[in-house]
């Protein structure tokens, strides 16, 4: 991690030693005009020592000068320019209103000037998503300051990295604050700043935030690992030594130079991948871990192959993020061995360039803005083309809920890559769609998109993208979004991106429409599900809204999601189980047999044996009643069964009141049918669809009509609950030449 405290040092009389620090500095970074800088220093300092207020501390003990000193420093490792160091020294005395920004332009430049009135626009970012809670939607003042942050790191990514290295400094300085105070600022760097120095490619910046963030988070994780790295700490240097030597001697035996190095784990990463899957302290493999730097490309593949003939090679435990970096433009080789005493160790391979770029990031390469291309700059245009997307999108939704997420997303390793029909690489999250890659590519192409091809070959909208294909969008000249596509148990986006672009153009739209729209998209599932009809205007009211309109507006503007609708339609009929989540992938039945009491509890019938009826097969979630059988015990029925309405109006005595327990069965027998144009292969289609989501299937009957050239199909199959149902129906239904698909209603 940067140390940055230990270079300042200290005149006897505790002020601070300039000169001393400057000769740090400038040996730090040669291009550095040493006494341009010595002057912006005097300057701040003289401008704190003149206000009344000096005694109004940025942290415990750290004044607006000592702070500038210490982002002058961080920024200074980075290699940064003589404006952006000097803009660093000079920032915090302006934020405290100690110095007047017309005054430092009048200095120091309109260069200087620019870049800390963008650090001052980037800082309404601390107001605006912190604490965590106050990430809602619906506040115009909060996407202004959300709109300014991003147009200044855009218009200059040096205003980004003067307010990384700020939030550097303020995470270090708060260890002795109030934890309120604290958590608040761990929080907004670890949700924001962490995440985007990764996105930067700063690596050693990263790493610093995330481990000081998780210290102050997660305090007692963080100690019980940093305590079982102390205890194994000789342990490790004697091992590290010994295989550094051994690789080195390997290596210059076939001639090549390399520089060989223990890697330091850090805390959060060793306790998220603990998480991540599932693992022990003593399985996490590369807390011994080594990084070779060698001069050329040619020698990474060298030295490769030299570990892996010294070390027996760990299967799926390789990356070549040389043939294929990361978005961020991390490049390296990754691999793992089973190295002496038969311990495991992880051995990163790369250039000096490649190490220099990944601890430095875009930071190595925004000198050659608007210069040379050839000397790197094509990896700072993708950033900033990154950010440039974050912002569009932003400005055309008005919407800032989503922004840790987006920043977040490149935190995981899992992407693909797929190539255009012209050959260029495009990089999405795992299971990704053709759609996700249509409006990555376009938004007017995701629009348009009625098709799309996989190496020549069409295939559904839904279809899970993997590296190396070739997508083909098939587009239409007057095509519009589907609101199915917004429909999560479709599947046809993955990406918030996606999601964000197709709810954006429904907001468009007529009210109208969008009224009429969700109001058939709604009915349309509960009809599905075979849910008693609710009352809307009790829904909208649940869904904080004020009538059926605002509702079916809502949903048809993609505001809310169908699944949240129906959950909310559950709750209305059956309020004491409006917080339970039901799983959304059916799991296999265990034992369950139809008339059987099996796992379910059911409240207000004391130990009376129960069973569920066959006629009307009820679920959770579905309103439900009970009639005390002769000899039988109670016989569960829906509300709606047209037998147990009959038996009511004959015998009203033998209805009670029956709800559903806490824990529910794990499945429940219900009745489907499918219509569908008939044709070969339709029956082992829809049972490839029941394989693929585990559902077990009890009875199934086929018919098919001549006449009209249809299919008729009843299954009983074994489901969890209704949200597993409404996937598997939406699965079934994209199928060819299915007409309808629908929970059976007839008792």
């Amino acid at each position: 991690m940067v140390q940055v405290r230990a270079h300042q040092p200290i005149n006897t009389d505790g002020s601070i030693n300039l000169d001393a620090w400057l000769d740090h500095v400038v040996s730090v970074d040669l291009a550095v005009d040493r006494q341009a800088l010595k002057e912006a220093c005097e300057f701040a300092r003289h401008a704190e020592q003149q206000d009344n207020a000096s005694k109004n501390l940025w942290a415990e003990g750290t004044s607006s000068f000592q702070a500038g000193l210490e982002i002058a420093e961080i920024l200074a490792d980075l290699k940064l320019d003589q404006d952006s160091l000097v803009a660093a020294v000079i920032y915090r005395g302006v934020r405290e209103g100690k110095i007047q920004l017309p005054d430092v332009a009048l200095r120091f430049g309109p260069t200087v000037s620019k870049l800390i009135d963008g650090v001052l626009r980037m800082a309404a970012i601390s107001a605006s998503l912190s604490p965590r809670q106050s990430l809602v939607l619906g506040s115009q003042a909060q996407v202004e300051n959300l709109r300014k942050m991003l147009v200044a790191m855009v218009d200059d990514v040096r205003v980004a990295l003067i307010k990384l290295a700020e939030r550097t400094c303020a995470i270090r300085a708060v260890k002795n604050v109030a934890d309120e105070k604290r958590n608040r600022v761990a929080r907004e760097v670890f949700d924001i700043y962490a995440p985007l120095a990764h996105r930067l490619g700063i690596g050693h910046i990263k790493w610093e935030l995330e481990d000081l963030s998780f210290r102050y988070l997660e305090p007692d994780q963080y100690k019980q690992i940093a305590k079982l790295l102390h205890e194994r700490r000789l342990d490790r240097e004697r091992f590290i030594s010994d295989v550094m030597g051994q690789l080195e001697h390997e290596l210059l035996q076939t001639g090549v130079k390399s520089n060989i190095s223990g890697r330091a784990k850090h805390i959060y990463s060793i306790w998220r991948k603990m998480q991540r899957k599932g693992l022990e302290f003593s399985q996490i493999y590369d807390v011994r871990a080594l990084r070779v730097l060698v001069p050329e490309v040619r020698d990474c593949y060298t030295a490769l192959g030299i570990v892996h003939t010294l070390w027996r090679h760990i299967p799926k435990e390789f990356d070549d993020y040389i043939a294929n970096p990361k978005e961020n433009g991390y490049r390296s080789l990754h691999t793992a061995v089973i190295g002496p005493e038969g311990k495991v160790l992880e051995v990163q391979i790369r250039t000096h360039a490649m190490h220099e770029e990944a601890e430095l990031g875009v930071c190595a390469h925004w000198r050659y803005k608007g210069t040379d291309v050839k000397s790197g700059s094509n990896h700072y245009e993708e950033k900033i083309s990154w950010l440039r997307q974050v912002l569009e999108w932003h400005e055309e939704l008005g919407d800032i809920g989503g922004l840790a997420d987006q920043l977040r997303v490149d935190i995981e390793p899992d992407r693909v890559y797929v190539f255009t029909p012209d050959g260029h690489a495009i990089d999405l999250p795992k299971g990704s769609t053709p759609l996700d890659f249509a409006y990555r590519v376009h938004t007017e192409i995701g629009h348009n998109c009625r098709g799309a091809k996989i190496n020549g070959r069409i295939v559904p909208l839904n279809y899970s993208l993997q590296t190396g294909e070739q997508v083909e969008i098939i587009t239409s000249k007057h095509g519009t979004p589907s609101r199915d596509w917004l429909n999560s148990n479709l599947g046809y986006i993955t990406t918030s991106r996606a999601r964000a672009k197709i709810v954006h153009w429904f907001k468009l739209q007529a009210r109208d429409q969008n009224v009429a729209a969700g109001k058939t998209l709604l009915e349309r599932e509960l009809a599905r599900l075979a849910l008693p009809q609710v009352d809307f205007d009790k829904l909208a009211e649940k869904a904080n809204l004020k009538v059926a309109d605002d509702l079916f507006a809502a949903l048809g503007a993609g505001d809310l999601r169908l699944a949240q609708l129906v959950n909310l339609a559950q709750q209305l009929v059956e309020p004491e189980r409006g917080n339970e989540q039901l799983e959304l992938i059916p799991r296999k039945a265990t034992g369950y047999k139809p008339g059987k009491r099996g796992d379910i509890q059911i409240q207000g019938v004391g130990n009376l044996m129960t069973q569920m009826a066959g006629c009307c097969q009820p679920l959770p979630g579905d309103a439900i009643v009970g009639y005390i059988t002769q000899g039988r015990g109670v016989s569960i029925h829906r509300q709606d069964c047209s037998s147990v309405l009959q038996l009511g109006g004959r015998e009203p005595e033998r209805i009670i009141q029956v709800s559903w327990g806490p824990v529910p069965v794990l499945t429940y027998p219900v009745d489907i049918v499918i219509r569908a144009y008939d044709r070969s292969g339709l029956l082992r289609d829809v049972s490839q669809v029941l394989l693929n989501e585990r559902i077990n299937v009890l009875a199934v009957n086929t018919r098919s009509n001549k006449e009209d050239n249809t299919a008729l199909m009843s299954l009983t199959i074994e489901i969890p609950g209704l949200d597993a149902l409404g996937r598997l129906l939406g699965r079934i239904s994209q199928l060819p030449n299915i007409i309808e698909t629908r929970r059976n209603r007839t008792p």
